[in-house]
């Protein structure tokens, strides 16, 4: 696709620029409020609670805790410079996004259209129905989340990750480079590093698409080669490992469906539909192409992959009502609909085409108004919590 008017691009990029302020001043104020023990709380968030555990604990969990005691240092014991690197990452993401709906549709040049979807999808959320779930967030699973730090940091690295992956999975076969390999996994490190959640979701969809292209007479040495890059981020793993779960910690990880899923939603299995309303739509209109695009059917398969690890894992001990195997599905389901969105824009404009894509439109639109209305509120002030 051709960029038809630079005008609307350089607007594209204005409005982009005020979601990442927007995010800035989101973040400050997460940073410096004040959680009470007695319900929700102005601009609650993960955040306050990270930045003590660090700057007070001296508890080093993810590789942003090095980054947030350096900024806590760097900007005089302030949370300004924590602030200001989340929304650099949250203003990052856009792009990121862009770039990996560029490829998904094959666009030979970024447009206004291809920043616009791409902030669009930073925005959606599930589609919201009170008796459902009363909580606009925590009663569902959501693509996009601005209360945790830590997913806001590994949803911009997943996403180079993601996007190098699909890109060296194209030209594997004929060898990659030491420079690639070193990328790729120097990805994977960083962003196991963050939050582990991404690696759990992809690295296991990776190695099977890898064992079948075994099967099709790919050269091992080949496959060897491509999948060893993902072994350096496995020992970060074992480090998140002892430090979560080890032996004095009192935590563990229990086998328990639907426990996570029903904690705050009246309705859980409908909670799931709503939540990703828009990619079942249309998954079911392009089943089709599935089975023919392999970028397609990885994308479903690591979604599906997210989804039962939500479903069925859960954590024992203190955290074991803190639904931390959601963030990987949170991020599976971003992807999804990011190829759910670029297939939605390529369905026909005629006859039965055009009556499902409108259709689709009016759902999609529906996900992006909870959303908008979401962070809109969460930048006024309102907690995660809110209904």
């Amino acid at each position: 696709m051709k960029q038809r008017n630079p005008r609307l691009r350089i607007l594209m990029h204005v409005v982009t620029a005020l979601y990442g302020l927007a995010c800035l001043w989101l973040f400050y104020k997460q940073s410096v409020a004040v959680l009470s023990d007695l319900g929700a709380s102005p601009y609650q968030s993960d955040l306050p609670l990270h930045i003590s555990m660090i700057i007070e604990d001296g508890w080093y969990y993810s590789f942003t805790a090095f980054a947030y005691k350096l900024l806590h240092i760097l900007f005089g014991k302030t949370t300004i410079g924590i602030a200001l690197f989340l929304g650099v990452m949250a203003y990052g993401t856009i792009y990121a996004t862009e770039a990996l709906v560029c490829h998904l549709g094959r666009m030979q040049e970024k447009s206004w259209y291809s920043l616009l979807l791409s902030l669009s999808l930073n925005l959606v959320m599930p589609v919201y129905i009170r008796s459902v779930g009363a909580y606009r967030y925590v009663s569902y699973q959501a693509p996009n989340v601005w209360h945790n730090s830590t997913y806001v940091c590994m949803k911009l690295f997943a996403l180079l990750t993601f996007l190098t992956y699909l890109k060296l999975e194209e030209k594997y076969r004929e060898g990659i480079t030491l420079k690639e390999w070193c990328i790729f996994a120097g990805l994977n490190i960083i962003c196991t590093g963050i939050k582990p959640s991404f690696l759990l979701a992809f690295s296991p969809v990776m190695g099977i698409f890898l064992l079948v292209d075994l099967f099709r007479k790919v050269k091992f040495t080949r496959i060897l080669a491509f999948g060893s890059a993902l072994l350096p981020s496995g020992l970060v793993i074992l480090w998140q490992n002892m430090v979560l779960f080890g032996d004095d910690t009192g935590n563990g990880i229990a086998f328990d469906p639907w426990y996570t899923f029903s904690l705050h939603a009246s309705v859980p299995k409908l909670a799931v539909l709503c939540s990703a309303l828009f990619c079942g739509v249309v998954i079911v209109f392009t089943l089709k192409d599935v089975v023919k695009e392999k970028q397609y059917l990885f994308i479903i398969c690591m979604a599906a992959l997210g989804f039962l690890e939500a479903l069925c894992l859960t954590e024992q001990g203190n955290r074991a009502v803190d639904g931390n195997f959601l963030w990987g599905y949170s991020f599976c389901l971003f992807v999804l609909f990011t190829v759910c969105a670029v297939k939605w824009l390529k369905m026909p404009r005629k006859g039965a085409g055009l009556a499902a894509k409108l259709g689709l439109a009016v759902i999609y639109c529906w996900h992006l108004y909870c959303g908008l209305y979401f962070f809109i509120s969460l930048v006024g002030g309102a907690s995660y919590w809110m209904q």
